[in-house]
């Protein structure tokens, strides 16, 4: 069955009534090959390494071909792994018409219910391929090829559906990879507390570039050289909220997303990585205005300025940076977690 359906998508791709595969550039075979696709304001990640594949979320629904004719297009023919990292449409969408086509060896997702026709269509082409959702444990460790997979999250079994997301960092050799699924500065704090490594080489942006994800103290955990934030172009959310890109530009981390440059592929020969997009485009992460940061004289606690917990004006102090909020003993606000 799953052989015909994959026969079917190559014909309907011929005769032009399904996406065409789009123009990427293929994975070594050597190394680690992360490719980050265009699905407008949604996230789907294709991990290669060593004849390995992961897969990190499917785009929406209308995403299903895409990805098909994606994985198709790089020469894959099973995956190791598939995760969906939460269940919100636009991490899952596009996942059922891939395990219509591909044999899968794995199925991660944070829970095994969701209240929607394309989750209960991933359960049912999960179950025709006999495989039972796993959420991994967090600190448990997975092979992918000559990579390693780590599990960071999620850390409790109560969270919304975004903090619900699955986090995985991968390390080959002496990079690494982070990958956030729409966990939002809630999670990010209690994957920190649990003492988790979270530093990365490169990190997928929480959350499509929320200002309510990629808080400023993990930022400063991750310390991320190179941060890829999947989104659409002019979507209605705003994203990515500039506040986020400031905090990015704090960071000093170099910022790709694919509103802007498509397709966006990461190559890891174990010491350095690479990146090469399908689209050429102007400075990505502009200079603006540096972010400000309101402290609390009594409490010794400083704020978003956008905080529901701001002091008095007579008690407030302005910090023109986290880092100087740090050095001057202020504590970061644990309501608006800045």
């Amino acid at each position: 069955m799953k052989r015909f359906f994959a026969w079917l998508m190559l014909c309907l791709m011929l005769c032009g009534c399904a996406a065409e595969p789009p123009a990427a550039v293929p994975a070594d075979s050597t190394g680690l090959t992360v490719h980050y696709l265009d699905v407008g304001q949604a996230d789907c990640i294709l991990l290669q390494c060593d004849g390995a594949n992961m897969l990190i979320d499917g785009g929406n629904v209308e995403d299903s071909d895409l990805v098909v004719a994606y994985l198709l297009d790089q020469n894959v023919s099973y995956l190791d792994y598939v995760v969906n990292t939460h269940a919100h449409e636009d991490h899952v969408g596009g996942l059922p018409g891939v395990l219509a086509v591909f044999e899968t060896g794995n199925v991660w997702c944070p829970v095994k219910e969701y209240s929607s026709k394309c989750f209960g269509d991933f359960l049912y082409y999960a179950d025709q391929q006999n495989l039972d959702l796993v959420c991994p444990e967090p600190g448990s460790t997975y092979d992918l090829g000559g990579a390693a997979v780590t599990v960071l999250g999620p850390v409790r079994d109560d969270y919304d559906t975004n903090n619900s997301s699955i986090v995985l960092r991968v390390d080959y050799g002496q990079t690494s990879f982070l990958f956030t699924g729409d966990a939002e500065t809630q999670a990010e704090a209690d994957i920190l507390d649990a003492g988790y490594d979270v530093s990365a080489t490169v990190l997928k942006v929480g959350h499509h570039g929320s200002e309510t994800s990629t808080g400023y103290r993990w930022l400063r955990a991750v310390a991320p050289a190179y941060a890829v934030i999947q989104v659409g172009t002019g979507n209605s959310y705003g994203h990515p909220h500039e506040s986020t890109m400031s905090r990015l530009r704090d960071a000093e981390a170099e910022v790709y997303h694919t509103d802007l440059q498509g397709h966006i592929v990461c190559r890891s020969d174990g010491q350095t990585v690479t990146f090469t997009t399908q689209k050429q485009t102007a400075e990505t992460n502009p200079t603006a205005e540096p972010q400000q940061f309101i402290g609390n004289v009594n409490s010794r606690k400083f704020h978003l300025p956008t905080c529901s917990g701001l002091p008095q004006e007579k008690n407030q102090v302005v910090f023109e940076s986290y880092a100087a909020a740090e050095e001057a003993g202020y504590a970061p606000c644990s309501r608006c977690l800045p």
